[in-house]
């Protein structure tokens, strides 16, 4: 039976691991809702966006656009975003298991290229075999929009130069506070949907079609390109507090085991020392 100081040395322990975990998940709370606040409020814009962009290219005629142009993928390039820093359960790890596999399938036939956001991911594939062009650590939570966007740009111009024949982007996408969606997308070419009808339409473009969607596409693609890093923050704050709220919980149910055993190893000494009085007064009361 462990003794009576190491449990109360055990209880002490997790008791100070409860209040750090606690009060992180309280940090973590905060900077979710306000995530979470950007998300919801763009998702509007980003998910329609695909549908206004189908009926702008119907109209025009697509007139071209080298953002448009598919090509063999013998060069592709992957946009991994990650986080930081851990103690956000799953978050991580199955997002860099479900891309390495991706790229596993890929690697006979293309030559891949990384650019990787987080430190998660800059520490799993150091060990491996990979191209990385880029690395953004220490910093993922802190981007500011316009550096997501020149982000954009650099991967944009590598598609319009002939760099890479395509590129992708790994990410989580928030769904939910208990679980987020791993995504493995295509960014480049751009793909809108193809339902739309109002190619029917007859427009009179000024300046010119080609002018027009020389403007709009570079915006749609680093809106895009942004509403897959604002996802991905979300998912992690709400990762982060889920995984600390359980750790919470099980350090209070890891306390409360540790107590009862306290207590029977107390009860136990009580006892003992019970049953010593009464047979030193049994045997005192013998010798009268």
């Amino acid at each position: 039976m462990p003794a009576l100081i190491d449990l109360r040395r055990s209880i002490k322990s997790v008791r100070n691991t409860q209040q750090i975990t606690r009060a992180m998940k309280t940090v973590a709370t905060a900077k979710f809702k306000k995530a979470q606040r950007t998300v919801l409020e763009g998702r509007p814009y980003w998910h329609h966006s695909p549908e206004l962009i189908a009926a702008v290219l119907a109209a025009a005629e697509r007139s071209g656009h080298p953002l448009l142009e598919k090509r063999a993928e013998k060069r592709i390039r992957v946009l991994v975003v990650t986080s930081d820093k851990g103690l956000a359960g799953a978050f991580n790890a199955n997002l860099l298991e479900s891309t390495h596999k991706f790229l596993q399938e890929r690697q006979d036939r293309c030559d891949i290229r990384l650019t990787l956001l987080g430190k998660k991911a800059a520490q799993f594939f150091k060990r491996l075999d990979y191209r990385v062009d880029l690395t953004l650590i220490d910093r993922v939570q802190k981007l500011e929009e316009e550096e997501i966007r020149e982000l954009a740009r650099g991967l944009m111009r590598e598609y319009v130069l002939n760099s890479v024949d395509a590129v992708y982007v790994a990410y989580n996408e928030f769904k939910s506070i208990l679980a987020p969606l791993v995504t493995i997308a295509p960014l480049l070419p751009l793909e809108p949907p193809a339902d739309s009808s109002a190619g029917n339409a007859v427009h009179d473009w000024d300046p010119g079609a080609g002018s027009f969607l020389r403007t709009l596409l570079p915006l749609y693609f680093e809106d895009q390109v942004c509403h897959c890093v604002y996802e991905s923050m979300a998912a992690e704050h709400a990762a982060r507090m889920m995984a600390m709220d359980n750790a919470t919980n099980n350090a209070e149910d890891l306390i409360g085991d540790l107590t009862l055993v306290l207590n029977k190893i107390r009860q136990a000494s009580i006892t003992k020392e019970l049953l010593e009085i009464m047979s030193a007064v049994e045997a005192l009361s013998k010798n009268r």
